[in-house]
C-alpha cells in the first residue's frame, strides 16, 4: 500500500505548476537530443550525454510529482486552539519570535518558514495551545504565542 503524502492546497498547486513546466520542457530536450545525435559518434558526444542527463532528471521529477499528487491528502488549516497540520504558529524563545507553517515533509522548506510535522520542532509543537511550551530533543524550549 502506498504511503499517503500530506500537503496543503497551496503546495498541491505549486506541484501542479512545476509538473506543467517540466512537461512543457520535453520537446525542447528532445530537440537537444536529436541535434546532438546528428553530430555522429555518441560514445564521446558530450552534448548528447548532457541532453540525456537533463532528460533523466526531468522525467524523474515528473514521475516523483505525479506519485506525490496521486497519493496526496490535502491538509486544511488547523484549528486555532491547538497546533495541527496547516497551522501557522508563532513561537518565542528568549524574546525572539519566529513564525512557521506546519506542513507535510514533501512541502517543507525551512527557509520559507514551512516546517515538517516530522521535524523536531514540528513534533514538539504539534497539539500545543497558545501559552504552552514545547521542548526540543536538545533541551531548548519555545513558547507558542499565536496560532493562525
Amino acid at each position: 500500500m502506498a504511503k499517503t503524502v500530506s500537503i496543503t492546497e497551496a503546495g498541491r498547486k505549486e506541484l501542479e505548476k512545476e509538473l506543467e513546466q517540466l512537461i512543457a520542457r520535453r520537446p525542447e530536450i528532445a530537440e537537444k537530443i536529436a541535434l546532438a545525435r546528428s553530430y555522429g559518434d555518441l560514445s564521446e558526444n558530450e552534448d548528447y550525454s548532457a541532453a540525456r542527463g537533463e532528460q533523466k532528471v526531468v522525467e524523474g521529477r515528473i514521475l516523483e510529482i505525479q506519485d506525490i499528487l496521486l497519493h496526496a491528502k490535502i491538509i486544511k488549516g488547523g484549528k486555532k486552539q491547538k497546533v495541527a497540520m496547516g497551522s501557522r504558529v508563532t513561537l518565542e524563545r528568549n524574546g525572539k519570535t519566529t513564525e512557521y507553517t506546519l506542513v507535510g515533509a514533501v512541502e517543507a522548506n525551512p527557509l520559507e518558514g514551512k516546517i515538517s510535522d516530522e521535524s523536531p520542532i514540528g513534533k514538539a509543537i504539534m497539539g500545543k495551545k497558545v501559552g504552552e511550551e514545547a521542548t526540543l530533543p536538545n533541551g531548548n524550549t519555545f513558547k507558542v504565542t499565536a496560532i493562525n
